[in-house]
């Protein structure tokens, strides 16, 4: 059972990070590379500790 729910949170993990890169154009962040992987790849925390990027992740899943 534990070894299903790593892998529910590893899929919700690179689906998130799937859907902020393919989205990324629509927030409005800096569009350098740079920025968007590091805010690809930092979306949990990111997304739980700062309401500015939550309404960009938002906007970034909407497409």
């Amino acid at each position: 059972m534990p070894k299903l729910i790593i892998l529910g949170l590893i899929v919700i993990y690179v689906g998130g990070v799937w859907k902020f890169w393919n989205g990324f154009t629509r927030t409005n962040f800096n569009q350098s590379f740079a920025n968007r992987i590091s805010l690809s790849l930092l979306w949990p925390v990111l997304f739980i500790a700062n309401k500015s990027y939550r309404s960009n992740f938002r906007k970034a899943l909407k497409g």
